[in-house]
């Protein structure tokens, strides 16, 4: 049997890392036609749509829904494409989903991006008279004041208007539900995840205040307001929106960085960036994003056991001098000799017993010139 997933669109690299971008409530992917190009130059950007919104199947939700439930189809999204862990950013409702993967599945979220968005939508009420409504007399009058809504005056984007128009009414109104139920404000400094807020300062649906809170509450978390923007920010001011997603996504870099010297040490990282030229710069950026800042910070692994699998590695493909370089991370992260003696004797078997002699000689030269060191 076939489970029905969420229509999406891929765009970049599929070596990339992942990039999961969530849309608005009455919008399509289309909402983010300025933005994704420009982020899948380095990332594997998947944006999807809404039930009923767009390509997707208006019966994946029903009367009742909850973010939870929006939330799961993300995830049965990401794990059709093999994708583990990813980033995100969401607009509105697709914020909203953000949260909820943050707070409830933190080991899948890499970073987070909530974009005129909130922790709650103002009460249950206005969505249950709306859900009500649309299912009533369906969505051709609503769609009329989706300008007001979500623009500032004399800015518009047709093919928005239209998705909000053409959208299917139960699964509009089952989102309606989800929203009404939606409110996570006592649980927000429970979300450990690296969280960026981007608020439109004339945005009526989620004024800058209901960021605002959620940046107070998150640990760590960073605000960017901005001038001019409505509630579809990544529509009216996509330049705004990408130079700020595109800081926040770097954050990898920075953080590769760190973990990079905690494992190899300042004085071979100093070495590696003194030898840095323009031609091995983006190299250098490569590594620190996606190897230290992405691989290497997964919890899934502890430090001694990413040495263990790199140690073996390295053996099997005969990068000896990297592999020297790893056997001082290795007792950085722990492992004592004799442990690594016993990784290199795994490597006699499987690797072949030339490869396992070429490495004891080289982590024996390493060790000694610990002991050296230290004596």
């Amino acid at each position: 049997m076939t489970t029905k997933l969420l229509n999406h669109r891929i765009e970049g690299p599929a070596s990339a890392p992942p990039l999961l971008l969530g849309p608005s409530l009455g919008t399509s992917y289309a909402l983010w036609d300025k933005v994704a190009p420009e982020l899948s130059i380095s990332h594997r950007v998947v944006r999807w749509d809404l039930p009923g919104h767009g390509g997707s199947a208006p019966d994946l939700i029903g009367p009742g829904a909850t973010v939870g439930d929006l939330a799961d189809l993300v995830l049965a999204l990401a794990d059709s494409l093999g994708i583990e862990r990813f980033a995100y950013a969401g607009v509105s409702l697709g914020g909203a989903v953000g949260l909820h993967l943050a707070l409830h599945h933190p080991e899948r979220v890499s970073s987070l991006a909530v974009i005129c968005s909130s922790a709650h939508f103002n009460g249950a009420q206005p969505w249950q008279d709306r859900a009500a409504l649309v299912r009533r007399e369906g969505l051709a009058e609503l769609a009329q004041s989706a300008d007001a809504r979500w623009f500032t005056p004399g800015f518009t984007v047709p093919r928005l208007v239209q998705d909000h128009r053409e959208a299917d009414p139960e699964a509009y109104a089952a989102c309606c539900d989800a929203l009404a139920a939606f409110d996570l404000r006592e649980r927000l400094g429970e979300i450990s995840t690296r969280t960026l807020l981007i608020a439109g300062r004339q945005d009526p649906a989620t004024p800058p205040a209901h960021l605002r809170e959620i940046a107070d509450a998150v640990p760590g978390a960073a605000l960017v307001e901005l001038p001019g923007a409505s509630h579809l920010a990544p529509a009216q001011c996509p330049e705004a929106v990408l130079t700020a997603l595109r800081t926040h996504l770097d954050g990898g870099a920075k953080r590769g960085m760190e973990v990079r010297r905690e494992v190899l040490g300042d004085p071979h990282v100093d070495r590696a960036q003194a030898r840095q030229t323009p031609f091995t710069a983006r190299f250098q950026d490569f590594i620190s994003r996606y190897a230290w800042g992405e691989i290497w910070t997964d919890p899934t692994l502890s430090r001694r056991e990413r040495s263990l699998i790199t140690l073996t590695a390295l053996v099997a493909h005969g990068h000896y001098d990297e592999l020297a370089m790893h056997v001082r991370a290795a007792r950085r992260n722990g492992l004592t000799p004799e442990e690594i003696g016993a990784v290199l004797l795994q490597t006699a078997v499987y690797c072949g017993v030339p490869a396992a002699n070429s490495a004891f000689a080289t982590a024996q030269r390493v060790l000694a010139e610990e002991d050296d060191s230290r004596g």
